[in-house]
């Protein structure tokens, strides 16, 4: 009885001996745990980053949509807009707008003459609004594959890292010949926190995708009304040109 006392206050005392916390058991681990734990965290920081510049540049998108289109919709002259943010489009809509207004320009100044040529204007207008709103809207997405990537790789390389750090654990036992909770709890509570670490950054990263996804559909919807709305403006005034 007195040897299984001693026993109990040994195991203990060597438990005690290391450092349980977070940072200990991150400072304890090997060099292959280590390195995933701080691949993780590198990778967690950088979603955050790009979630909340996403938020903040959608948020400012939309602002600049809602002052453009009260300006295009004002009853004033698309002419005179066009002089105005020509030199600077300031977001996604203006810019589709400038590059249909410069086409639109130069075909007037070389002449529109024959349904051929208005067809031909017609389609290269149609042309140059879906290139400008693809342009842009790749810029908009930019990063976004990175945030599926974490959202999808980091609990399996998380895993990795636990799966690594078990079995230095057992090779730990199996040098030792010792089976006591003092040999096994730091190594696998080791391992465990790379597989949480993969979860801190994989969680962010797929909700950020799924809500910042969502965003930038309704403002392509959005940009893609307008291209429609435009088209057909243009098209009227070229109705009204062969009249």
């Amino acid at each position: 009885m007195e040897n299984q006392v001693v026993d109990a206050v040994t195991l203990g005392q060597s438990v005690m001996a290391h450092d349980m916390s977070m940072w200990g058991l991150f400072m304890q681990a090997g060099i292959v745990v280590k390195t995933v734990m701080i691949g993780l965290m590198l990778a967690s920081i950088w979603v955050w980053a790009i979630v909340f510049e996403k938020l903040m540049r959608l948020r400012k998108l939309r602002a600049q949509a809602n002052t453009f289109e009260e300006a295009f919709w004002s009853g004033g002259s698309l002419e005179d807009l066009y002089d105005r943010i020509a030199d600077q489009p300031r977001d996604p809509m203006s810019a589709i707008f400038v590059s249909a207004m410069r086409e639109w320009r130069r075909s007037n100044a070389r002449g529109v003459k024959g349904e051929t040529m208005r067809a031909r204007l017609q389609q290269r207008l149609e042309r140059s609004m879906e290139t400008t709103l693809g342009r842009e809207m790749d810029r908009v997405e930019r990063y976004m594959t990175f945030l599926a990537s974490v959202g999808s790789t980091a609990p399996f390389v998380g895993l990795f890292g636990t799966v690594w750090g078990i079995m230095v654990s057992f090779q730990s036992i199996a040098a030792s010949k010792n089976t006591s909770l003092a040999v096994v709890a730091p190594g696998i509570a080791e391992a465990l926190l790379a597989t949480a670490m993969g979860l801190v950054a994989a969680i962010p990263a797929v909700v950020a995708y799924n809500k910042i996804s969502s965003d930038l559909s309704r403002y392509g919807n959005r940009l893609e009304a307008f291209v429609d709305e435009f088209t057909s403006i243009l098209s009227r005034q070229l109705d009204d040109a062969r009249d």
